[in-house]
């Protein structure tokens, strides 16, 4: 992986202690960061985003010795979790510091915290020497980037500083898991599979009850294109998609496979059926799908395994697009967030 030269680190550092944001990659997807201790800073992530103030953010730490300086009452779960999965692609929500500000909370008592692993975000994090709260470097409800330039086609000049360090390991976002109260609650699906989880702690229990904190990605709609999706199976691709063509309308197909035949006006890739790959290029397929001009795109059906959970999830989540407003302008939208 690309690691970021003394000067562009240096840069970065001075940008957040302004109260600047800078994107940095991490190993799931770009992140949009501020200092997590400067309310103002954090504001900015919101109105740049068009984010909804109740949306918690996740805190980055570049090691786990800092902790506690971000939440308390730690269970042991949660350490035995931490010690097996940071630095990595995995997020704790646990009951917070005194200190956590609540606009990086969305008002609640708990806080997301990650360590990532990818060597640029270490290297930031490290040089910054304290929390740094992002979210996924993109308009909310849009996809994620998982490149530098996804950052600079979506986001511009309302980011001061884009670091680069090419494309994202894994390409979708960190497994989320709930310990605040000792037990383990799986929020979030990513890479880190649920049967991974389980053998460190125990039972898991899966999905939001009426008392489990709010996370990020948790709406209905998110992770979407513009362009309408819809999930078909296999065998009913080429008949979709021929439909389409028949009417002299353009159609963008995602699938596990080749086309059986040649549909002139459809937009076909063969995104495979490794799942780790799959996810890996997810995002940026939907970008290259979104762009092609077409009414609708149809995605191929997944295999029922969980290591397809992530990108199931993702996929389930763009079939309604959200309805996003102009961007935000700072200047008018200071008082936003309490």
């Amino acid at each position: 992986m690309v690691r970021a030269t003394q000067r562009e680190i240096q840069a970065a550092v001075e940008a957040l202690r302004a109260g600047d944001l800078v994107a940095f990659p991490t190993e799931t997807v770009y992140g949009l960061g501020a200092n997590a201790s400067n309310p103002v800073a954090v504001r900015k992530i919101f109105a740049v985003k068009g984010r909804p103030a109740g949306h918690p953010l996740i805190v980055h730490l570049d090691s786990i010795r800092y902790l506690h300086r971000w939440a308390r009452d730690v269970p042991a779960v949660a350490e035995k979790l931490a010690a097996r999965f940071w630095p990595g692609p995995m997020t704790l929500v646990l009951h917070k510091a005194p200190n956590v500000l609540d606009v990086v909370t969305g008002g609640q008592q708990t806080v997301a915290i990650r360590v990532p692993s990818h060597p640029m975000a270490q290297q930031l994090l490290t040089a910054f020497g304290g929390g740094i709260a992002a979210p996924s470097a993109n308009r909310y409800g849009h996809v994620s980037p998982t490149r530098a330039e996804h950052v600079r086609d979506e986001l511009g000049d309302a980011v001061k500083i884009v670091l680069d360090g090419g494309e994202c390991q894994i390409g979708v976002e960190s497994t989320i898991l709930a310990c605040a109260d000792g037990h383990v609650r799986l929020l979030r699906p990513g890479s880190i599979t649920l049967s991974q989880i389980r053998a460190v702690a125990g039972d898991v229990m899966i999905g939001p009850d009426a008392g489990a904190p709010r996370v990020p990605g948790s709406s209905t709609s998110h992770y979407a294109p513009v362009t309408p999706l819809e999930i078909v199976q296999g065998d009913a691709l080429e008949a979709l998609a021929g439909g389409f063509n028949d009417r002299g309308e353009r159609v963008a197909v995602l699938a596990l496979r080749l086309p059986l035949k040649t549909l002139k006006l459809a937009t076909w890739i063969n995104a495979g059926r490794r799942p780790q790959q799959y996810a890996h290029d997810l995002y940026a397929h939907l970008r290259t799908l979104d762009k092609a001009g077409c009414v609708k795109i149809l995605v191929q059906e997944l295999p029922d395994d969980e290591r397809w959970d992530a990108v199931r999830d993702r996929l389930q989540k763009a079939i309604t697009r959200t309805v996003l407003e102009a961007p935000f302008d700072l200047a008018s939208s200071a008082g936003v967030l309490p």
